[in-house]
């Protein structure tokens, strides 16, 4: 895991993969517990035996779930240290190419896309792309922006 201390740190590398995180496994448990905390309850999601039929041969995993794990799976490549607040300020950009059907394993791959001066501190933006095992295209393609305070 990568561990940064000081703005310097993340500023030199801007541009450079972080790596990588273990590969997790999204279980139906998994689904149902998001569908029940968002009240999204479709049945492509949640509806096992209809799911059979539907496009994808069984149930997925909803999107923003897939993105929830963003920060979860990213403290296992990166850790910031730095004084100060850091604050979740957005995200840029937010891709779903590819679904994550029931069963699979997912793990994230993250890079520091860009640091820049703001008059408050510094802005991080960090790509996370979700990988799904054994697939060409990858399950969310995501920029985020944090807030770095002195």
């Amino acid at each position: 895991m990568r561990v940064f201390t000081t703005f310097e740190e993340i500023e030199s590398s801007a541009g450079t993969e972080l790596g990588s995180s273990d590969w997790v496994t999204i279980d139906q448990k998994r689904v149902n517990q998001f569908a029940d905390a968002t009240g999204d309850h479709q049945w492509i999601h949640v509806d096992v035996e209809r799911a059979k039929e539907g496009p994808f041969g069984g149930t997925i995993a909803h999107g923003y779930l897939t993105l929830s794990l963003v920060p979860w799976l990213g403290s296992q490549i990166f850790s910031l240290q730095t004084p100060g607040a850091k604050l979740n300020y957005g995200v840029n950009k937010v891709r779903f190419p590819n679904p994550v059907k029931v069963g699979q394993r997912i793990r994230l791959h993250v890079s520091i896309a860009a640091v820049v001066d703001v008059p408050a501190g510094k802005q991080l933006t960090v790509k996370h792309t979700i990988e799904i095992d054994g697939e060409a295209k990858p399950a969310c393609v995501a920029e985020t922006v944090v807030l770095l305070l002195p």
